[in-house]
């Protein structure tokens, strides 16, 4: 009995919880909380209508409601068909493959930062990204689509920006396959544990689409603050 006693008092205690009603009781109390606030938000303001549109006179700039200006702004560093239709379907591609490409049964009908620091911090910066090309569509986005810092005025319209330059296309296909060669390789000698778990079909989609996420973040970079208008520029496409 003594044995006995000694080996129950060694075994942790279990400290797990029903998501229902738990979690799903504490979630439906913040949603009834989020639609108060958004519905006194809502009524507070008044809705941004304009005068009649008018076929002889076009406002500018154009902008798109606040949730598709991030879409209109990617349309200054890509091509339309890049920029309108590859990339939201690289994105939607992405977010469906997350669970068959990670690998860590840790932290499966959990919430936390601890068990998933990877994936969680990857997610969040491509999620805080598109809010990025939001913010700079709506509140940086002049006349002519033009950069406008916060301290210059609209009133003063810029030129189109003759500055621009493109990157020579050998030279911009060797940036390309040294980052998406070298980034892969790198990261896979930091994360070689991960690499030997995911297998390197597994690695390697992951690690592209991660890369283009960042590599979206280095063509705004580019294109502000170095003038670079497309790093590879071809009758079919430019990037």
């Amino acid at each position: 009995m003594k044995t006995e006693n000694q080996n129950n008092t060694l075994q942790p205690e279990e400290k797990e919880i029903f998501t229902v009603p738990n979690l799903v009781s504490i979630e439906f109390i913040a949603m009834i909380v989020a639609m108060i606030i958004l519905t006194i938000w809502s009524v507070s303001l008044d809705a941004p209508l304009k005068a009649i549109a008018d076929p002889n006179w076009t406002e500018n700039p154009a902008k798109a409601p606040w949730y598709f200006v991030g879409l209109q702004e990617v349309l200054v560093y890509f091509d339309p068909w890049i920029a309108g239709v590859s990339i939201p379907i690289l994105i939607i591609v992405g977010l469906a493959l997350i669970p068959y490409l990670d690998p860590n049964p840790k932290g499966v009908g959990e919430y936390n930062f601890r068990d998933r620091k990877l994936v969680i911090t990857v997610f969040l910066t491509g999620y805080f990204l598109w809010f990025l090309l939001i913010v700079i569509g709506q509140y940086f986005r002049g006349p002519n689509w033009q950069f406008y810092w916060i301290w210059e005025d609209w009133a003063v319209h810029k030129e189109a920006d003759q500055a621009l330059v493109s990157i020579p296309n050998l030279f911009g296909s060797l940036i390309l396959v040294a980052y998406f060669g070298l980034g892969t390789f790198i990261s896979k000698i930091k994360f070689k544990a991960l690499y030997e778990k995911m297998g390197t079909l597994k690695y390697v989609t992951s690690s592209v689409f991660t890369l283009m996420m960042i590599g979206i973040l280095l063509k705004i970079v580019l294109r502000i603050f170095f003038h670079v208008k497309y790093i590879i520029s071809t009758p079919y496409f430019s990037i």
